[in-house]
């Protein structure tokens, strides 16, 4: 099943580092962040593990969610994050799913359907595809897929950009220009039509072109 921005996510239930889980009822009310790894013990992911752990409170802050998810089982998961406390400085405090049936990876259209095998006798090349990040809203809609190669560390505070003007264009009639982070102006979409922008922009806005109306960020 190939995913795409809109779909509903896939439902799954699997035990992880903090216990089982249905996937919906674990997002709830939440957006929620799902990134995956190819294997347990890699450098590129125990770097990026880390640097999600640190960011964790500004996702808190953001009422969203994060779970990671590695085709190694939960025992596997655990005595990894000795090694990324240790070597990134900071411990991981977000759940991590085990996957050795390759279960959610396919769900996830990660993976080929027909791979097979034990989760410790596959390598990290053999889950090669399994390097993909969602945001899910609340709706349990896809807002975005992002799919990284092994040998590049992913951009997080990217991530943390895009949830940004998500939230915000769930929520106004805006969209965020190229670049944009949380402050800057913002674009007018297309929908809105100038007298119903004057309602609910009334402090005006810039029009260098018709169908580009540049406004301040509304809170």
């Amino acid at each position: 099943m190939s995913l795409r921005i809109g779909d509903e996510t896939p439902d799954f239930t699997a035990e992880t580092t903090e216990g089982t889980i249905n996937f919906h009822d674990w997002i709830g009310d939440s957006w929620a962040i799902l990134f995956s790894h190819p294997k347990d013990f890699t450098p590129v992911c125990t770097t990026e593990l880390g640097y999600m752990a640190k960011l964790k409170p500004e996702f808190d802050k953001r009422n969203t969610k994060i779970i990671g998810l590695s085709i190694d089982s939960v025992a596997d998961h655990n005595a990894w994050m000795g090694d990324i406390q240790e070597t990134q400085g900071q411990a991981v405090n977000y759940p991590m799913i085990g996957d050795t049936d390759l279960k959610v990876a396919k769900l996830y259209d990660m993976i080929h359907p027909n791979a097979s095998g034990k989760a410790k006798e596959r390598t990290a090349v053999d889950n090669a595809t399994i390097r993909s990040l969602f945001i899910i809203g609340p709706d349990k809609l896809i807002k975005l897929i992002l799919t990284y190669p092994m040998s590049t560390g992913r951009n997080f505070d990217e991530v943390l950009r895009v949830l940004d003007s998500l939230q915000l264009t769930a929520k106004h009639k805006v969209a965020t220009p190229v670049n944009w982070k949380s402050g800057e102006d913002v674009i007018i979409v297309p929908a809105v039509s100038d007298e119903d922008a004057k309602v609910k922009f009334p402090e005006g806005w810039n029009a260098p072109k018709p169908y580009l109306r540049i406004v301040k960020q509304p809170h």
